[in-house]
């Protein structure tokens, strides 16, 4: 599957403590249209995977110069929104990294369940907020950017 480009997205969430959470994800798609659902798939194991289970995340569709923001989310930096600007979403209060991504959607949990070491979450889409640009794709290993 590594081999297969995909968008790429930061998932949010606030964690029981206040504190924003979140990791890079390559694991999502768009399910229904009505209601509008997303699915994303997360590491059981991560404090980002604990905070999406309490109810709300929000899924970062990064644009190509959100590439930085992709790397610091999936890498073990101690403070992850310190090193990004990012501010809460009006709807949802989720973390919009509102200057990576080219959308954002504030999802509501609907339904998980665990796949061996992973949680397949469903979440109802609440909450759009579009900035555009091109999408970052990720595929074998590389970054690179949508050219149609």
């Amino acid at each position: 599957m590594g081999s297969f480009p995909t968008g790429v997205a930061v998932v949010t969430a606030v964690g029981a403590d206040g504190e924003p959470r979140g990791m890079t994800c390559t694991s999502l798609a768009s399910v229904t249209l009505d209601p509008p659902t997303l699915l994303v798939c997360l590491d059981t194991a991560r404090r980002t995977t604990a905070a999406v289970r309490r109810g709300r995340f929000g899924v970062n569709l990064l644009h190509a110069a959100g590439r930085r923001a992709a790397e610091v989310f999936s890498s073990p930096v101690p403070d992850r929104f310190g090193a990004v600007l990012w501010r809460s979403a009006a709807g949802t209060g989720m973390p919009w990294l509102f200057e990576d991504s080219l959308a954002f959607a504030g999802c509501v949990v609907r339904e998980s369940t665990v796949v061996g070491d992973h949680v397949v979450v469903l979440g109802e889409v609440s909450e759009i907020n579009w900035s555009g640009g091109t999408p970052l794709m990720y595929g074998r290993r590389e970054f690179s950017t949508w050219a149609p």
